[in-house]
């Protein structure tokens, strides 16, 4: 890519962040309330997408052959057990991608 065409794509990228961060204060100003299926949203959406994260991940996953799915589901443990005691979801988060790392990478290889 030419220089240009590097500043375009960065302009082009900091726009789109832009609005998608500003959008929703423009569209949904505190003057009026927030509509029901808005808020349905908000509370609805992070748990379908940590549900569609963890098919996703799974979803190569050979469960017929060696080591069976076994690290994928340890650091999947790991991960529900880290989150129950400490309700932090990056903590949660962190552990279980780390668990799974070593897991790979030290027992699993």
């Amino acid at each position: 890519m030419t220089l240009v065409q590097q500043i375009i794509t960065i302009a082009v990228c900091a726009l789109g962040t832009m609005a998608t961060r500003f959008l929703p204060f423009l569209i949904f100003s505190g003057n009026k309330p927030t509509p029901p299926f808005i808020k349905y949203l908000g509370q609805a959406l992070p748990t379908a997408v940590f549900g569609m994260l963890v098919i996703y991940c799974l979803k190569d996953v050979d469960f017929l052959a060696a080591p069976h799915g076994l690290p994928e589901m340890l650091a999947i443990a790991a991960t529900a057990a880290l989150h129950i005691l400490r309700r932090q979801m990056l903590l949660s988060i962190a552990g279980g991608t780390v668990c799974y790392m070593l897991l790979v990478q030290l027992i699993f290889n």
